[in-house]
Order: structure tokens, then sequence, then C-alpha cells
């Protein structure tokens, strides 16, 4: 069974642990803009970051969805969901306050379908029943994923840039993407340092 940490105490998770090549599995979730179902049905033909928050109330989850939210505006044909416990309308709320529009935000506030099936249900502790902070890839179509989970709750998982297909991208582009990968290689040696 898959574990994080909070505050130095290992948290179980619930559910499968998704493996890299693994057939995605699906879920239903509920989309905060305006109450509908989401599933990976609902969202085919586009590549799907699944991000995992515990709380988008929170000073680590609002970062990384804000910053998920300034890289979904500059790559097409991915749609990034950002899946937490939080109920559909704190959700929205949050979205408003925080100028959000480019992430998709879903809650699994219903049956935790998304979290079970993800193996990113916290059980126990005092983030029970919440979702552990964790990014999943899954391609447009072929229904594999390529999971990427934060082993403590309170570091954000953020490690790679999106960027389009490499036939789409020139020289300078990938230039850029070098100099933002080594920016972001510091920013995180020093949110490890601290």
């Amino acid at each position: 069974m898959a574990s994080v940490t909070f505050k130095g105490n290992t948290l179980s998770l619930l559910g499968d642990e998704v493996k890299a090549g693994q057939a995605a599995p699906d879920f239903k979730i509920q989309n905060s803009a305006d109450l509908s179902d989401y599933s990976l049905a609902t969202s085919g033909g586009k590549t799907r970051v699944l991000v995992a928050v515990p709380s988008l109330d929170t000073p680590v989850c609002d970062t990384e969805t804000r910053r998920f939210n300034e890289e979904a505006a500059k790559v097409p044909g991915i749609e990034i969901v950002c899946v937490s416990m939080d109920l559909p309308f704190a959700m929205k709320r949050w979205c408003g306050a925080a100028g959000v529009d480019k992430v998709v935000t879903a809650s699994d506030h219903r049956d935790a379908s998304f979290a079970k099936n993800y193996g990113v249900l916290i059980n126990g502790g005092p983030l029970d029943r919440l979702t552990a902070r964790a990014v999943f890839v899954v391609g447009r179509t072929t229904p594999s994923s390529m999971p990427n989970m934060s082993k403590t709750s309170a570091n954000s998982p953020i490690t790679t840039q999106f960027s389009p297909p490499p036939k789409a991208r020139n020289k300078r582009a990938r230039e850029e993407e070098r100099v933002r990968n080594r920016r972001n290689k510091r920013n995180r040696r020093k949110i490890n340092s601290r």
C-alpha cells in the first residue's frame, strides 16, 4: 500500500497505485464550473493532466494550481484538471478569487472514484478522505498514464514543463524550455533547502 507523509507522520493511501504505461482508470467527478459530470470520456481527444491536491484552500495547492493555470494558457491541446475533495461551490469561488480560468477544477466529493481508482485517497490521520498530491498525464489517444506523486503532502509534485509535441517546436522554443527547466530546478533546490 502506498503512503505519504504529513508533518512527519505516515499516512496510508487507499486504492491501487497507478503505474506508468498502465491503462488510465476511469472515474466520475463533478466539474465546479457547471456541476456537470467529468470523466475521461468527457475530455477525449485531448492530453489530460490530472492534478490531485488535498484542498485548493491550502498555500501549496493554491500555488500549484495557479502555476498549472499559467502553463495551460501556453500549451494548446492539453486539458489540465485539478481534482480535490473540496465542494464544487468552494472550488468555483476559489477560481474566481484566484483568477484561475484555464484549469478545470473538479470535485471528487461524491464517492471518491478518482482518488480510489488512482490510489491517492488518504486513509486516516488529520487529512482523512482527502486526495494526496499527485500528477497524472493521460494521452489523447492511448489511455495510459504517467504518474508523478509527491511522497509528502506538503510538497508540489510539479517537476516538468508541458510543451507541444517535438515536431511542432522550433530551436528557440527548445532553448527557452531548457532555460525554464534550469530556473525551476534552482527554485526547487531553494524550496527543499528551507
